[in-house]
């Protein structure tokens, strides 16, 4: 019964959200003609000397905004509409003509424009339903009970139905009820069909996505080879002030202790000692190296081992639920267990949790990485190099990383990454550490 009671509550919920999106498309509709008007007559305008160059650019970027302000409402409702318009040129803040040419040549620009018009019409007609039909529901639950607190006069609810006595008033109850419920349950639907209708106009062609797609792989390739860059400095320092260092400090006792061997031979054999504690220390630091390179646990148990262990050197009780049946290719399983271990180790220095959680799954072709935990939230991959180096590090294999911390906690990361899996498990599917 109580979860009973948690579904039903977010299903009234997402109705009413929906709702409220209706409302809001029902508001937008309406501004969605002056846009168009405003684009007309800019282009219109385009002979004049100097006016078009200026307005043209100006009304489109008005038009734009309007655009992803619908991307970002379709999203809501599960639709993913990719933004596709041409990178701006480098002079087009200071060259009123290349930024005229880098507008109207942009195909994006007039399939936004195509949409205007017929995406007002729709949202307006869609987003009038999704309101109207809750609100007439609602209207049977509310204004009969009223009429029979006043029992004065009468009203009609529906096309015929007229209320003038309480039992006539009772019975517009349950009618009242049940279309305010189809109501709830079609606005969603209806919130979807506005999505993937301006899905239609305002996502990228075929032709749009193979040049994003060409210019998200530049980027990629361009932070991977930082990335790999800046790791190769690190291992580089690391070698340099650390093993390094402490190898040609052995060296140096080795040699003194070789030059008192015979004259002091207790002080040799101090020197040796202190050698072979160094060479231990030396062979520690090579560990973690490594460690930092590619664990050893990571190729001996794969990524569900590897990050178990993990979690229990950790400080606080992390909770570690793993279903992988089988293991992504080396590379990939590389980049998964680091980017987790950035998560948590993020978590650990900032969030002040007591406990957090990690979930690793495999399904539709796509490994996916859950980091959760209970601290304060505030979470901004804006504010450090921790979650950056997390995009970065994922984005080289195609993968994404969502972040929800609202403040006050809790913070979920969720990465992903498009893979598929080889060899069957071996380890448990899950286990709370």
């Amino acid at each position: 019964m109580p979860e009973t009671g948690a579904r039903l509550r977010r299903w009234g919920r997402r109705g009413a959200h929906s709702v409220l999106g209706g409302m809001a498309a029902i508001g937008l509709a309406f501004t969605n003609l002056p846009l168009l008007t405003a684009s007309v007559v800019a282009l219109a305008l385009t002979p004049v000397p100097f006016l078009g160059l200026a307005l043209v650019p100006w009304t489109m970027t008005l038009v734009r905004k309007r655009a992803d302000l619908e991307r970002r409402r379709a999203s809501r409702t599960g639709v993913l509409v990719t933004r596709p318009y041409h990178p701006p040129p480098e002079r087009a803040m200071a060259d009123g003509w290349q930024r005229f040419r880098w507008t109207v040549t942009d195909p994006a620009t007039w399939r936004d424009l195509a949409w205007l018009l017929p995406g007002a019409i729709v949202g307006f007609t869609l987003g009038t339903i999704a309101v109207v039909v809750p609100l007439y529901g609602l209207a049977g639950l509310t204004l009969t009970p009223l009429w029979i607190w006043l029992t004065t006069g009468w009203y009609h609810y529906g096309a015929i139905w007229s209320i003038d006595t309480a039992p006539a008033g009772l019975l517009c109850l349950p009618q009242g009820a049940v279309i305010l419920a189809v109501g709830l349950w079609a606005a969603p639907w209806l919130r979807r069909v506005d999505a993937l209708f301006a899905r239609l106009f305002l996502a990228p062609t075929r032709a749009a996505e193979l040049r994003l797609r060409v210019t998200q792989l530049t980027l990629t390739r361009a932070d991977t080879v930082d990335a790999q860059a800046a790791e190769l400095r690190r291992i580089e320092r690391d070698l340099h002030d650390g093993v390094q260092a402490r190898l040609v400090s052995l060296s140096m006792i080795i040699g003194l202790a070789d030059e008192l061997i015979d004259r002091n031979p207790a002080e040799a054999h101090k020197l040796l000692a202190e050698a072979r504690e160094s060479s231990g220390t030396a062979l520690v630091e090579l560990r973690h190296l490594v460690r930092g390179i590619h664990p050893p646990v990571l190729a001996e148990r794969g990524l569900g081992g590897a990050v178990r262990a993990l979690a229990l050197s950790l400080p606080v009780p992390i909770t570690v639920d793993i279903d992988l049946p089988g293991r992504p290719n080396t590379p990939v399983e590389s980049a998964a267990y680091f980017a987790v271990a950035e998560a948590l180790t993020n978590m650990i220095r900032h969030s002040r949790a007591h406990s957090g959680s990690v979930s690793v799954r495999h399904a539709d072709s796509a490994l996916t990485m859950v980091v959760t935990d209970d601290g304060a939230g505030g979470a901004d991959p804006a504010a450090g190099t921790g979650l950056r180096g997390i995009e970065r590090r994922l984005a080289a294999f195609d993968g994404t990383m969502a972040l929800s911390s609202p403040p006050g906690g809790p913070t979920v990361i969720t990465m992903e990454i498009p893979c598929a899996l080889s060899s069957p498990r071996t380890m448990p599917s899950s286990e709370t550490d």
